[in-house]
């Protein structure tokens, strides 16, 4: 979700209003933009799942050409299309019927297709009314991270069981993902069978579950324009900035321990700005409901958060292949 900064310079100004009018044409060809990029992931995740534990079979089978003759793979991408989408979708819909209960303009969500590991950047929708009441605020920033979380939930339960236990892969074939607190504890009753020695390959459902949490953590970080953000601001006003600067160095050791990805998201947050737009009824108290909410994100970023999304890209692991250390 993006809401308006206080400011910004005239030429960024000019390129967010260009999402900030009604476009439905684009928002419904980026829709499907995305739908066909997580296809095509799904559909590689599907063959790689369905051969997985094969004898003598690789873990992808034939590359795309001879997944998208297979109709259980083709299956199975489609199925991972239309889990992700529902996850997105739910996410950015929870900021957009919060916006229409306030009476503020919102656009409809602008799906981003990549080509990535995940098959899309995300989603957001542009705020075109500025959001002046704190209860406003919370209540539209909280909504996207709940309403997304609630269908990642099952998918993440469903696809753990589905999902296949087979002998360690070599890890130079293998892309290996981190696991979330919330995917540890499901994993511990779905997956008995795992241990030392063997490895999940994720079901197509599970991963679109796995992607939903990962979206719902980077959300919540309590920065600037991200939904953890207008939570943040809401509940601490201007003191907020603080924890976003302490967040800032947090996402640098990150990166140098965990995972290199941790400095592009910071820098992003830094374009985008991490000051927050002030509201005219600051000392106005949440209320005991909204504080209860509060903790409930908090929890919810706890079980969601990933220290490595992908593992082994961090700089001590670069620095290791590159002969520097």
């Amino acid at each position: 979700m993006e809401s308006q900064p206080a400011s910004v310079p005239a030429a960024v100004r000019v390129r967010r209003n260009f999402f900030a009018k009604d476009r439905p044409w684009l928002n419904a060809l980026l829709f499907f933009l995305t739908i066909g990029a997580a296809f095509l992931v799904g559909l590689d995740w599907g063959a790689g799942y369905l051969a997985a534990g094969r004898p003598g079979t690789a873990l992808i089978d034939g590359g795309l050409k001879s997944a998208l003759r297979d109709p259980q793979a083709v299956g199975l991408g489609l199925l991972y299309a239309a889990v992700l989408m529902l996850i997105l979708t739910a996410h950015e819909m929870g900021h957009y019927l919060a916006c229409r209960r306030y009476g503020i303009s919102a656009t409809l969500p602008f799906f981003i297709p990549a080509p990535t590991l995940i098959g899309t950047m995300g989603a957001f929708i542009r705020i075109r009314d500025p959001i002046t009441r704190k209860r406003q605020l919370f209540d539209i920033g909280a909504a996207g991270p709940l309403a997304g979380f609630i269908p990642a939930l099952p998918a993440l339960a469903v696809g753990l069981a589905l999902s296949k236990i087979v002998p360690a892969l070599p890890r130079s074939e293998a892309i290996i993902f981190g696991e979330p607190l919330i995917v540890k504890l499901i994993s511990a009753a779905a997956l008995r069978g795992a241990g030392p020695g063997y490895d999940v390959i994720l079901h197509p459902v599970a991963f679109a579950g796995w992607v939903g949490m990962l979206v719902t953590a980077l959300n919540l970080f309590p920065m600037g324009q991200l939904d953890g953000g207008h939570v943040a601001y809401a509940v601490f006003g201007p003191k907020s900035r603080r924890l976003a600067q302490v967040f800032l160095v947090f996402f640098l050791v990150m990166g140098a321990l965990f995972w290199l990805g941790w400095w592009v998201w910071g820098l992003l947050i830094l374009v985008l700005g991490i000051k927050h737009p002030s509201v005219w009824d600051e000392p106005s108290p949440l209320g005991r409901g909204r504080t209860i909410t509060a903790v409930v994100l908090v929890v919810i970023f706890v079980l969601c958060f990933i220290p490595a999304p992908v593992k082994g890209l961090n700089l001590m692991d670069l620095l290791r292949q590159l002969g520097l250390k």
